[in-house]
């Protein structure tokens, strides 16, 4: 019996025996959110730095309210709490990031709400949503558009305690240059402060360089890969150049590369692992598919920025994006991998009761 006791010699001490993938990282929820929230950081600094501290106050109040909202919503519907994931923080960042300093303070809060509970926790939270909260939260705001589309000039530093935007006299509210490229002509800003952010336009969105910074940051740290935002970034300098509203096609493709929201949508929100793709080549479609979207509504659409309504279509079709780029099963071919067998769809409509 003694024998018996003693381990087989090569045998490790914690020996694991579970279902494939055997692959053990020490990434979760958490690490890579606080991945996130480093890569963000710099675009935050700079939206402090350009717009005063207002730019700040509305920052920490979506943040604030959505982490909130986060712990109620998992109360009330009697789930454990989820806020040290930090997702919830990372809505409230890119929600932030999505809005004008000059928006009332009411606005992230409501915002807030609509991405917290109605898209994220109703669907059973993280993981589990079809399409982007924080974006989502963006699109509803849209129900108030002077809130949406009032933006300050650059540097005008905004008074903090105002609560509305309305009521501050030392605020001008000026266009942004995507307007400029909406009626057919360049922004009266060069490109370099173009891509170094100084010009009016929502918080987070101004600083082209510092957004591709934090996505360099992201693809290091292997958060995010190339796929989407390469061909976001792709398709809509290939239509804008292909296609430009004046004589100047370059400088049509470079404005409509460094005004609005592209590269943040682009690197911070089209890559959001559960609302995209997991394969590369659905990914590839994905991106391309928010690009022609974008470009369609910026030329045709009544507002001058198309991202995040690209973005929110895009979400809706990942299922399908997945299905038509599954890799096939070894020994059956692509229709037997894309049509589940009789046994696996009585199983999933079970799943699904």
């Amino acid at each position: 019996m003694a024998l018996l006791e003693k381990k087989p010699v090569g045998v490790p001490e914690l020996l694991t025996v579970s279902p494939p993938p055997h692959i053990k990282h020490g990434d979760t929820t958490a690490t890579i959110m606080l991945d996130v929230i480093i890569a963000l950081l710099p675009a935050t600094v700079w939206a402090v730095v350009v717009f005063g501290f207002r730019a700040l106050a509305v920052i920490l109040i979506s943040v604030a309210s959505s982490v909130l909202f986060e712990l109620l919503s998992r109360l009330a519907f009697r789930r454990s709490c989820t806020v040290g994931d930090l997702s919830a923080v990372v809505t409230g960042m890119l929600l932030g990031l999505n809005l004008s300093p000059a928006v009332s303070y009411w606005i992230p809060v409501v915002g807030a709400f609509f991405a917290i509970v109605v898209v994220k926790q109703l669907f059973g939270g993280i993981g589990k949503n079809i399409i982007n909260p924080a974006l989502a939260g963006r699109a509803f705001l849209f129900a108030w558009p002077q809130e949406m589309t009032t933006f300050p000039e650059a540097f005008s530093r905004l008074d903090w305690k105002t609560v509305s935007f309305a009521g501050s006299a030392d605020a001008v509210a000026t266009a942004t240059p995507l307007a400029a490229l909406k009626a057919g002509e360049l922004p009266g800003i060069s490109f370099l402060d173009l891509f170094l952010g100084k010009c009016p336009g929502s918080m987070g969105e101004i600083s082209a360089m510092l957004l591709l910074l934090g996505g360099v940051y992201l693809l290091a740290r292997k958060v995010i890969s190339w796929h989407i935002p390469v061909a976001f970034i792709g398709t809509v300098a290939a239509l804008s150049f292909a296609f430009p509203s004046g004589g100047d096609r370059a400088g049509y493709m470079l404005g409509e590369l460094l005004c609005g929201g592209l590269v943040l949508g682009a690197v911070f929100m089209a890559t959001d692992y559960c609302t995209c793709p997991v394969t590369g080549t659905g990914r590839l479609l994905f991106g391309v598919g928010c690009g022609l979207i974008t470009v369609f509504i910026r030329k045709f659409g009544g507002y001058n920025e198309g991202v995040s309504f690209s973005i929110l279509i895009m979400n809706m079709l990942v299922f399908y994006l997945d299905r038509l780029t599954a890799p096939t099963v070894f020994g059956k071919g692509r229709k037997a991998a894309a049509t589940p067998a009789s046994g696996e769809a009585g199983a999933g409509k079970e799943a699904g009761k």
